[in-house]
């Protein structure tokens, strides 16, 4: 049986980059076609874009912000040039954020993410991710039926007629929340149904704790993590490395200071931003709140595109102090004017039944003068007053924490 979904997943990094960047501007300049993209890109060269310094000059586009856009300009939000009739299906997530699926074998890039899975042509496959209205029932669909498998369109819920199709059919793949994969199973047992021929899984939408995995594994069931959006189809997928998550391929993934478009150092936990490379509907920098970080090097399982460790929480840690908002890039930008900085970590407290803040700053070069400086810039960037402890190099965590509220919630 062969490993790998197709030579793509193991070339050489430096051809991959190559590849991916050739191809960058082009579609930079299909995405200048709808008039939003046209007003961030105003005044770049997009034929210069094909590296990835460049690349973090653009604008990033905040998943957070789409909501707001699509209701000033639905129902893409003058993001998409290609007219809402030309797609194959077209969805809403909350917010609402409206997303289109082009019609094409595989939309979302998911082929290669079941294939390393194990799913391979011919197999059925029991999928119950929601079909009503929002992608992720068609996600996983798609993509496996891209890759050969038949698909059973179960959605979420209903376990009972779920047992009919299970009995009948004999799947021996399930597509999913981890959660109702175990809801299926504790009913199976319960009730003396059975689902014994899921052997595989793909799981994503919920936490997959270690525990969990370790129980789905002792019951038979090998499942396989995927990281993905409603608006992007999936991101990344594990191995059977099982060290950490690999990138899709045709997509380009960088790892920001959170509140910025600031690339962080391998290994940083930052936010994830995500440019897609199909020209019919391109998707430039979108920043999707959740951290994440750059695991070194290739994975054993001989794919060699970038790996990150898997979702490590939400990079929106705004938080209110003294009634006045606090954000993550107002943090970034007091780094930006004092270089001689490293991480920086705003701790929020209560002191005295009042909100009190405190800056800790990684520095090399500890000074009574710098303290000052820095607490003077805190004080003109969020118009609060806080105190400002320095502390060595590799003293805060690496965890993608801008802001830490450690207030009580009383």
């Amino acid at each position: 049986m062969t490993s790998h979904y197709d030579a793509l997943e193991t070339r050489s990094s430096s051809e991959r980059e190559a590849d991916l960047f050739k191809r960058l501007p082009g579609v930079l300049a299909a995405a200048a076609k709808a008039p939003a993209y046209a007003e961030r890109f105003k005044g770049v060269d997009l034929t210069s874009v094909t590296g990835r310094a460049a690349l973090a000059k653009l604008p990033v586009l905040r998943k957070s912000d789409l909501p707001a856009h699509h209701k000033a300009a639905p129902p893409f939000g003058g993001f998409v040039a290609s007219p809402a009739g030309s797609f194959g299906r077209l969805f809403t997530s909350p917010g609402p954020i409206f997303e289109p699926e082009a019609a094409e074998t595989d939309p979302w890039r998911g082929a290669r993410a079941v294939f390393a899975a194990g799913f391979r042509s011919g197999d059925i496959v029991l999928n119950t991710f929601s079909y009503h209205l929002t992608p992720g029932g068609f996600i996983f669909d798609t993509s496996a039926r891209a890759l050969g498998c038949a698909v059973i369109p179960g959605g979420p819920g209903n376990t009972e007629q779920q047992f009919e199709l299970i009995e009948a059919y004999r799947p021996v793949g399930y597509s999913g929340t981890p959660d109702f994969l175990k809801i299926l199973l504790d009913a199976a047992d319960r009730t003396g149904r059975d689902a014994s021929s899921i052997k595989r899984a793909v799981v994503s939408g919920a936490a997959f704790p270690k525990s969990l995995q370790e129980e789905m594994k002792a019951r038979g069931v090998d499942a396989y993590q995927n990281f993905g959006t409603a608006d992007l189809g999936i991101v990344a997928y594990e191995t059977a490395a099982r060290e950490g998550l690999v990138v899709s391929e045709g997509i380009i993934v960088e790892i920001v200071r959170p509140g910025t478009g600031e690339p962080v150092a391998e290994g940083d936990v930052g936010e994830i931003v995500v440019t897609t490379l199909n020209p019919h509907h391109p998707v430039v920098r979108l920043a999707l709140g959740d951290l994440s970080a750059v695991l070194a090097g290739a994975s054993p399982c001989g794919r060699t595109n970038m790996r990150i460790k898997g979702w490590m929480g939400r990079a929106d840690q705004t938080t209110k102090v003294k009634g006045m908002f606090v954000r993550p890039e107002q943090i970034a930008e007091i780094g930006n004017r004092h270089p001689e900085l490293g991480r920086l970590r705003l701790i929020v407290t209560r002191e005295q039944e009042t909100d009190a803040m405190t800056l800790s700053a990684e520095t090399a070069t500890p000074a009574d003068a710098l303290r000052d400086a820095v607490a003077s810039t805190l004080r003109a960037v969020t118009k609060l007053s806080g105190n400002v402890t320095l502390v060595a190099p590799g003293s805060l965590p690496n965890d993608g924490k801008a802001i830490s509220d450690e207030r009580k919630n009383d």
